[in-house]
Protein backbone atom coordinates (compact mmCIF):
# COMPACT_ATOMS: atom_id res chain seq x y z
CA UNK A 1 0.00 0.00 0.00
CA UNK A 2 1.30 3.46 -0.60
CA UNK A 3 1.82 6.55 1.36
CA UNK A 4 -1.59 9.09 1.54
CA UNK A 5 1.05 11.36 0.12
CA UNK A 6 0.90 9.42 -3.23
CA UNK A 7 -3.13 10.07 -3.26
CA UNK A 8 -3.34 13.16 -2.82
CA UNK A 9 -3.12 15.56 -5.98
CA UNK A 10 -1.48 18.12 -3.94
CA UNK A 11 0.55 16.26 -1.94
CA UNK A 12 1.74 14.41 -5.13
CA UNK A 13 2.36 17.30 -7.39
CA UNK A 14 4.66 18.69 -4.42
CA UNK A 15 6.98 15.66 -4.77
CA UNK A 16 6.96 16.15 -8.32
CA UNK A 17 7.84 20.13 -8.40
CA UNK A 18 10.65 19.32 -5.48
CA UNK A 19 12.26 16.56 -7.49
CA UNK A 20 12.36 18.48 -10.96
CA UNK A 21 13.49 21.79 -9.21
CA UNK A 22 16.10 20.17 -7.39
CA UNK A 23 17.52 18.20 -10.15
CA UNK A 24 17.88 21.72 -12.45
CA UNK A 25 19.20 23.05 -9.42
CA UNK A 26 22.01 20.40 -9.38
CA UNK A 27 22.27 20.24 -13.03
CA UNK A 28 22.98 24.48 -13.20
CA UNK A 29 25.51 24.03 -10.54
CA UNK A 30 27.42 21.05 -12.44
CA UNK A 31 27.44 23.46 -15.80
CA UNK A 32 28.60 26.17 -13.46
CA UNK A 33 31.16 23.96 -12.49
CA UNK A 34 32.17 23.14 -16.50
CA UNK A 35 31.92 26.66 -17.42
CA UNK A 36 34.72 27.64 -14.34
CA UNK A 37 36.56 24.75 -15.69
CA UNK A 38 36.98 23.04 -12.14
CA UNK A 39 37.35 19.50 -12.78
CA UNK A 40 37.39 17.83 -9.39
CA UNK A 41 34.18 20.19 -8.70
CA UNK A 42 32.85 18.85 -11.92
CA UNK A 43 33.17 15.42 -11.12
CA UNK A 44 31.93 15.73 -7.55
CA UNK A 45 28.78 17.80 -9.23
CA UNK A 46 28.18 14.74 -11.81
CA UNK A 47 28.08 12.07 -9.13
CA UNK A 48 25.73 14.36 -7.00
CA UNK A 49 23.15 14.57 -10.01
CA UNK A 50 23.34 11.19 -10.81
CA UNK A 51 22.88 10.21 -6.95
CA UNK A 52 20.38 12.53 -6.75
CA UNK A 53 18.35 11.42 -9.63
CA UNK A 54 18.36 7.93 -8.29
CA UNK A 55 17.78 8.53 -4.67
CA UNK A 56 15.27 11.21 -5.28
CA UNK A 57 13.36 10.70 -9.03
CA UNK A 58 13.55 6.99 -9.47
CA UNK A 59 13.02 6.08 -5.80
CA UNK A 60 9.67 7.52 -6.66
CA UNK A 61 9.17 6.00 -9.17
CA UNK A 62 10.02 3.08 -7.43
CA UNK A 63 7.38 3.71 -5.03
CA UNK A 64 4.62 4.84 -7.37
CA UNK A 65 5.50 1.17 -8.98
CA UNK A 66 5.18 -0.94 -6.02
CA UNK A 67 2.29 0.79 -4.19
CA UNK A 68 0.31 3.60 -5.78
CA UNK A 69 0.24 2.14 -9.49
CA UNK A 70 -1.12 -1.26 -8.02
CA UNK A 71 -3.86 0.68 -6.07
CA UNK A 72 -4.76 2.81 -9.03
CA UNK A 73 -5.32 -0.16 -11.08
CA UNK A 74 -7.22 -2.41 -8.08
CA UNK A 75 -9.53 0.29 -8.36
CA UNK A 76 -9.46 1.46 -11.96
CA UNK A 77 -8.73 -1.38 -14.53
CA UNK A 78 -9.52 1.27 -17.44
CA UNK A 79 -6.44 2.91 -16.61
CA UNK A 80 -3.98 -0.61 -17.49
CA UNK A 81 -2.42 1.56 -20.89
CA UNK A 82 -1.96 5.04 -18.75
CA UNK A 83 -0.57 2.86 -15.60
CA UNK A 84 1.73 0.77 -18.52
CA UNK A 85 2.56 3.86 -20.62
CA UNK A 86 3.70 6.00 -17.27
CA UNK A 87 5.65 2.52 -15.97
CA UNK A 88 7.92 3.06 -19.16
CA UNK A 89 8.32 6.78 -18.21
CA UNK A 90 10.19 5.09 -15.30
CA UNK A 91 11.90 2.63 -17.48
CA UNK A 92 13.26 5.45 -19.31
CA UNK A 93 14.68 7.65 -16.96
CA UNK A 94 16.67 4.22 -15.39
CA UNK A 95 18.20 3.78 -18.72
CA UNK A 96 19.34 7.44 -19.15
CA UNK A 97 20.90 7.76 -15.89
CA UNK A 98 22.61 3.96 -16.97
CA UNK A 99 23.42 5.17 -20.03
CA UNK A 100 24.94 8.12 -17.89
CA UNK A 101 26.71 5.73 -15.46
CA UNK A 102 28.28 4.06 -18.27
CA UNK A 103 29.64 7.03 -20.10
CA UNK A 104 31.25 8.30 -16.87
CA UNK A 105 32.87 4.80 -16.58
CA UNK A 106 34.65 4.56 -19.98
CA UNK A 107 35.58 8.37 -19.87
CA UNK A 108 35.06 10.54 -16.19
CA UNK A 109 34.92 13.88 -18.52
CA UNK A 110 31.28 15.37 -18.28
CA UNK A 111 30.97 15.23 -21.82
CA UNK A 112 28.08 17.21 -24.22
CA UNK A 113 26.45 13.27 -24.75
CA UNK A 114 26.83 13.33 -20.49
CA UNK A 115 24.83 17.19 -20.64
CA UNK A 116 22.08 16.17 -23.10
CA UNK A 117 20.74 13.21 -21.12
CA UNK A 118 21.02 15.24 -18.07
CA UNK A 119 18.88 17.81 -19.95
CA UNK A 120 16.74 14.57 -21.47
CA UNK A 121 16.10 13.01 -18.29
CA UNK A 122 14.49 16.40 -16.93
CA UNK A 123 12.35 16.61 -19.48
CA UNK A 124 11.04 13.18 -19.50
CA UNK A 125 10.60 13.59 -15.95
CA UNK A 126 8.49 17.12 -16.42
CA UNK A 127 6.33 15.23 -19.05
CA UNK A 128 5.53 12.34 -17.11
CA UNK A 129 4.76 14.15 -13.69
CA UNK A 130 2.23 16.18 -15.77
CA UNK A 131 0.35 13.19 -18.14
CA UNK A 132 0.27 11.19 -14.39
CA UNK A 133 -1.32 14.50 -12.77
CA UNK A 134 -3.73 14.51 -15.57
CA UNK A 135 -4.59 10.79 -15.87
CA UNK A 136 -4.41 9.74 -12.00
CA UNK A 137 -5.97 12.23 -10.45
CA UNK A 138 -9.16 13.42 -12.61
Amino acid sequence: MSGPALRQLHSHRAIHEGGLSGAAMKTEDLVGFLEQGEQEMVNQACDDLIDYWKTRVISHADAEEEGFYKQILAENPELEREIIQLTRDHDLMRLVVQDIEALREKDPQVTPEIMQKFYGLMVINELHSREEERLLFQ
